[in-house]
């Protein structure tokens, strides 16, 4: 049987850990009846076409690839990897499956499994595989480097898909359904802090099936646009009746012109002298 130093190696690691020792070990026929869905399925959405798809592939060459589970109470078994091979085999009408049986070495694990299973088979769409990835991080402790490893990927594409569930659940719905892609979600992103814009943007990809292309050339006249119309706030200049003051009282102490130049916070108080012998005078009233 497969142990638990498969687990995050893959799927294929595992179908592949102890099969050419003894075949009979690992597969065999399971009544579909018996299996119980995985309730931490982390795939939530199925795509009926595809679905059916599947299901007609399956009416003509069967269940190619095996499903995962691990034994349960009353002669059933739970379902750890497969979910979709598992609803399509119902639409077609099958009344058994082919199935690795696992040892059960806990919820952790199989749930792990799951998820990993899922990932790589991009039996995901990318808000799903963003969740996937967040579970793997915050469940079991992983950091995106680690997640990476375990299912094959490359850091920046796990930042990447995580980055997507920063956008609102409306937009996170049209990714699910398919009619904005990641690419296009991805280009939203920019807009992130521009609400009403990004969902402009994103009715006018539905409506009028903008490329990728055609959203980030959109995108970059809305940011420039925005740029123009929010100038760079100055900061805040010193009261003109402070100034004022100042300058009539260092005049007065001084007897020359004094005037204040302010630039932001910053500034310059500039001196008046007349000649070389006022400003040795000056000199040596500011040193005492």
């Amino acid at each position: 049987m497969a142990n638990k130093s498969v687990l995050g190696r893959g799927v294929d690691a595992l179908l592949s850990a102890d099969f050419d020792n003894d075949p009979n070990e690992q597969f065999l026929l399971l009544d579909i009846d018996k299996i119980n869905p995985n309730p931490n399925q982390p795939r939530k959405y199925f795509d009926e076409e595809k679905l059916n798809a599947l299901a007609d592939s399956i009416k003509e060459r069967g269940v190619i690839q095996p499903l995962l589970v691990t034994k349960s109470k009353g002669n059933r078994y739970n379902l750890i990897a497969g979910e979709r091979r598992l609803r399509a085999a119902r639409i077609a009408g099958r009344d058994e499956l082919p199935v690795v049986v696992m040892e059960d070495n806990g919820e952790n694990d199989a749930l792990e499994l799951a998820l990993i299973e899922n990932i790589q088979r991009h039996d995901l769409n990318p808000i799903e595989e963003a969740a996937a990835y967040i579970r793997l991080i915050e469940d079991f402790n992983m950091t995106q480097e680690e997640v990476a490893t375990k299912v094959g990927r490359n850091r920046t594409t796990i930042t990447n898909v995580v980055r997507l569930l920063q956008l609102s659940d409306e937009i996170q719905i049209n990714i699910i359904e398919g009619s904005i892609s990641e690419g296009h979600a991805r280009v939203l992103l920019r807009l992130k802090d521009d609400k009403p814009s990004q969902l402009e943007l994103r009715d006018r990809i539905v409506k009028e099936g903008l490329s990728v292309r055609q959203t980030e050339s959109i995108c970059k006249q809305i940011i420039n646009a925005d740029k123009v119309k929010k100038p760079t706030k100055k900061p805040p200049a010193l009261p003109e009746k402070f100034c004022k003051e100042v300058t009539t009282n260092l005049s007065n102490r001084l007897s020359t012109k004094i005037r204040i130049v302010q630039k932001g916070n910053k500034g310059k108080l500039e001196i008046e002298y007349l000649s070389s012998e006022d400003l040795e005078r000056l000199v040596s009233i500011l040193s005492h």
